[in-house]
C-alpha cells in the first residue's frame, strides 16, 4: 500500500471538499480548485478528514493512489494560503509588464514576447524587473512560472 496515499487528510475549518461525477472540488477562504479524479481511485469523506482509497491493486491504481492524495493536500493548502512564485529578470534593458490577461516580456529579442495568463493565476509586476505570480492551484502557478522562465533561461556560467 502507498505510504503517502494511506495517510488521511485533515480538513481545516473553512475548507470544504466535494466529490461528484469524478470531479473533486476544494473550496476555501482564498478560492476554489478542482481536478478530475482518475478511475480506480475513490475519496471517502468523513467529518473533518478525507482518505484516498484505490479499488484494486492494478499497476495503474497503485500509481494514482499517492498522486491523488498529494494533489488533494496541495489543493487544501492552496485554498487556505495561495501559492506564490517570484521571478527576477536580470539583464540590461530587460523589462516586464502586465497588459490585460497577458504578460509582456522585453528580454533582448527584437520583439516583445506575450504570454497568456491562465485563469486562476494572478500576475503582478511590482517593478520592471520583478514578476510575482500567485494563485490557489499549485500546478497552474508553477506552470506559468516555468513558461515565463523558458522564454529566456538563465545563463548557466555567469548566473
Amino acid at each position: 500500500m502507498s505510504r503517502i496515499g494511506k495517510s488521511p487528510l485533515s480538513l481545516p475549518a473553512g475548507v470544504t471538499l466535494a466529490v461528484a461525477d469524478g470531479k473533486v472540488v476544494t473550496k476555501g477562504p482564498e478560492g476554489e480548485v478542482s481536478f478530475t479524479l482518475p478511475p480506480g481511485v475513490t475519496i471517502n469523506l468523513e467529518e473533518g478528514s478525507a482518505t484516498v482509497e484505490r479499488r484494486s491493486n492494478s499497476k495503474h491504481d497503485r500509481s494514482c493512489h499517492g498522486m491523488v492524495r498529494s494533489i488533494l493536500a496541495a489543493n487544501i493548502a492552496g485554498v487556505q494560503k495561495p501559492y506564490s512564485v517570484t521571478l527576477e529578470i536580470v539583464g540590461v534593458g530587460y523589462q516586464s509588464s502586465v497588459r490585460g490577461q497577458q504578460l509582456a516580456l522585453k528580454v533582448g529579442f527584437a520583439n516583445e514576447i506575450m504570454l497568456d495568463i491562465p485563469e486562476g493565476v494572478t500576475v503582478t509586476t511590482p517593478s520592471a524587473t520583478q514578476i510575482q505570480m500567485s494563485g490557489c492551484d499549485k500546478q497552474a502557478v508553477h506552470q506559468m512560472a516555468a513558461r515565463t522562465r523558458k522564454v529566456r533561461p538563465p545563463e548557466p556560467y555567469n548566473g
